[in-house]
């Protein structure tokens, strides 16, 4: 019985691909309403940009953040008390946790030419499967179509736009490239909207077993958009780090939950204390010097569905939250 119980899991792993393209579909033909521009560029391939000509808006980042979520998470916008000054909130929710967070939503593909440069994101990266993570996740997925979302102020170069065809397998009528600029209300909200995939890319860090979280709902306080890339590079991380609340179901024993509680808040991190972009200009713009313990929200609740206990660590912190929006 448990091998055909395997076999059957294995079979019914969602597609990232046929789950987000009613979604690309729907941002295509409402991007009048939603200020996004579409374009076909030389090479044949869709091009969205919400933020570099167009200025897109809060509920066009909300789409793109559930497209980056391969249709497997829920995103919504809402008013949040938790802080004085601050008042608007992203929270997500996915009951497949980790196949939308980390085999889609997470920015792991790099994509480079010359002085481009940007990290991949979106359901694209589960075809292309140039990341190790995917045979960890044993996960490969196919689709008819195909979407990326790139945190980028320019058009990608031929170059690129050729790589990703190539590792995906798709032609060019097939692929969606959105482009969200860090200074753009839609990337802001996008980027912001991965409150739990960096949860879920810390426990995958702290080697919790995967397949033993069930679900995960996020929230974090949406930072006001930046007139330059440092700033709102340093505001986006900083609403997840200071502003930042996710809640996991897993199953298992309680010191494994009760550990992975303790240890997932971003005040666990040597590098806790400073605002972001002064912890980036401290290790002198080296992202990779960075601690990497610091990329998680600012509180956590992990629940033990097995048992019924709950465990939380962490907590928010509206000083630097003030210190960094202002």
């Amino acid at each position: 019985m448990q091998n055909t119980s395997s076999t059957q899991t294995l079979a019914t792993k969602p597609s990232v691909n046929q789950l987000s393209a009613p979604l690309v579909k729907r941002l295509i033909e409402q991007a009048e309403t939603l200020h996004v521009g579409v374009s076909k560029h030389a090479t044949g391939c869709t091009i969205v940009d919400a933020g570099i000509q167009f200025p897109g808006c809060a509920e066009a980042g909300r789409l793109i953040a559930e497209i980056c979520m391969g249709g497997l998470g829920e995103v919504s916008l809402q008013a949040d008390d938790r802080f004085a000054d601050w008042h608007d909130a992203i929270a997500v929710s996915s009951t497949q946790p980790v196949f939308s967070c980390l085999a889609s939503q997470y920015a792991g593909w790099a994509l480079s030419h010359e002085k481009f440069f940007s990290l991949g994101s979106g359901p694209a990266r589960a075809l292309a499967q140039r990341e190790d993570l995917f045979k960890e996740l044993a996960y490969v997925d196919s689709g008819t179509s195909t979407c990326i979302v790139l945190e980028t102020d320019k058009v990608p170069p031929v170059e690129v736009i050729e790589k990703i065809l190539r590792d995906t397998k798709m032609s060019a009528e097939q692929l969606t490239i959105i482009l969200t600029p860090t200074t753009s209300v839609a990337g802001v909200v996008q980027i912001v909207g991965r409150v739990l995939e960096v949860a879920l890319h810390k426990a995958h860090t702290l080697h919790f077993p995967l397949e033993n979280i069930v679900s995960g709902t996020g929230l974090a306080v949406l930072p006001p958009v930046a007139s330059d890339f440092m700033t709102g590079m340093g505001r986006t991380n900083d609403a997840i780090l200071f502003g930042g609340f996710v809640s996991l179901q897993v199953k298992g024993d309680d010191a494994a939950a009760a550990k992975l509680a303790q240890d997932l808040p971003s005040s666990a991190s040597k590098d806790y204390g400073k605002t972001f972009a002064e912890v980036f200009k401290f290790y002198e713009m080296d992202f990779y010097k960075i601690d990497p313990m610091l990329f998680s929200p600012a509180k956590v609740a992990v629940t033990n569905v097995d048992t019924g206990n709950v465990f939380e660590a962490g907590q928010l912190n509206a000083d630097l939250i003030n210190i960094s929006f202002r």
